[in-house]
């Protein structure tokens, strides 16, 4: 009798850790972005050569998103310890996203050169295609799908349903889940979360930009 108590909480426990890590309903959510610089350069002369070699391959830059609910913040993190000889400007770096999933709408605030936008729109809804492959991102597992954007960008996302935000970084949402990361071939750049923090977002900040 004492073993089938026992073993019925140990069970218990094990049901409510496996609840707790299914119901992620806010937090915060560090990704890193890494841009091929490289890869950029089509030509194989001496020019593009020249580029390559006073460049370094890769731009690392890291985004928060705040998650609570229905909504998400998107914004730029901590600075990347990295060479700062990449003259290749990256006009993303600055973007600040909020979206409200719940009434399917999403303000952004760009920096496009010395110019700062903010735009108003409908959340994009993206036709996902969901498939087998499954990987682990920050500790969280992850299924792959993919889509197709502007009529002939491709799009790889990996999301997990542990978190029930359906949001993701630069203001991709539409998935069963949280979108842990995103892989744009395009644009030769991958969005992949390092770590979550089950920090509540703060009300003060927690807000769609206004300028």
């Amino acid at each position: 009798m004492y073993k089938k108590i026992g073993l019925s909480i140990l069970m218990l426990g094990y049901l409510l850790s496996v609840n707790a890590q299914q119901f992620i309903a806010e937090g915060k959510i560090e990704f890193e972005k890494i841009v091929n610089v490289h890869k950029q350069f089509d030509s194989d002369n001496e020019f593009s050569e020249a580029l390559k070699s006073n460049t370094t391959k890769y731009k690392y830059s890291y985004f928060d998103l705040h998650f609570k609910g229905p909504q998400t913040l998107y914004k730029p993190g901590k600075k990347a310890e990295q060479a700062s000889n990449n003259f290749i400007m990256d006009v993303a770096n600055e973007n600040i996203v909020f979206s409200d999933l719940e009434q399917g709408i999403s303000t952004s605030q760009k920096q496009v050169f010395e110019t700062r936008y903010l735009i108003s729109d409908s959340i994009l809804k993206i036709n996902w295609k969901l498939t087998t492959d499954t990987r682990k991102i920050a500790g969280f597992n992850c299924r792959k799908a993919t889509a197709i954007i502007m009529d002939s960008v491709y799009v790889f996302a990996f999301y997990t349903d542990e978190i029930l935000t359906s949001g993701g970084p630069e203001g991709f949402t539409g998935l069963p889940g949280m979108i842990l990361g995103i892989a744009i071939p395009r644009l030769n750049a991958t969005w992949f979360a390092t770590k979550l923090e089950l920090t509540p977002p703060s009300p003060s900040t927690f807000t769609a930009p206004e300028k």
